[in-house]
């Protein structure tokens, strides 16, 4: 008798500027359904640096899924932007992309990672906890209201980003 073999986790690494237009395609369909914000190009370009993207364990074939840690003060960050390709849904890609995720937030010492997001159950699996309100004292949502990024405009909960965000929980890690 043989065993099934197991699904081959994905090879997760530093997105590349090659890899863009890939991210692109990957958060498109997401995003016209409303579950992830859309960058314009440049966006992606300017943010390349916060992506990991995961591939194929054979080396074959463009990225199957990407995910940004956005550092938004010296203690936190915010995982944006998690997307996986239809097909390689179910084949735990966005569990390695999230763990790896918080594992770039550990090494870079922060002690809360934060998202907005529908998949409250997957997230939870990974001790996330759903919260109220924003979590930071009242001069730190000042300085980031400094900040010209829709998504820390999202984190704030501004009035003008309201229609992003209706729907969404609010959930956060504690390092």
């Amino acid at each position: 008798m043989t065993t099934p073999e197991a699904p081959a986790v994905p090879v997760i690494r530093p997105a590349l500027p090659a890899d863009v237009r890939t991210i692109r395609d990957l958060v498109q369909p997401l995003s016209q359904e409303r579950i992830l914000r859309p960058y314009e190009m440049v966006g992606y370009y300017e943010a390349v640096q916060e992506f990991l993207v995961a591939t194929d364990p054979a080396g074959q074939g463009d990225a199957v899924g990407c995910g940004a840690l956005h550092v938004m003060w010296d203690d936190l960050a915010e995982v944006r932007t998690l997307a996986v390709h239809r097909d390689w849904r179910g084949r735990r890609v966005g569990h390695a992309l999230l763990e790896a995720l918080v594992e770039r937030a550990r090494n870079l010492g922060l002690s809360r990672v934060f998202c907005l997001t529908f998949e409250v159950d997957f997230f939870a699996a990974h001790g996330f906890r759903e919260i109220d309100g924003t979590p930071v004292t009242p001069e730190v949502y000042t300085e980031l209201l400094r900040s010209y990024d829709e998504g820390v405009a999202e984190f704030l909960d501004l009035a003008r980003v309201k229609p992003n965000t209706l729907g969404n929980s609010r959930m956060l890690l504690e390092l």
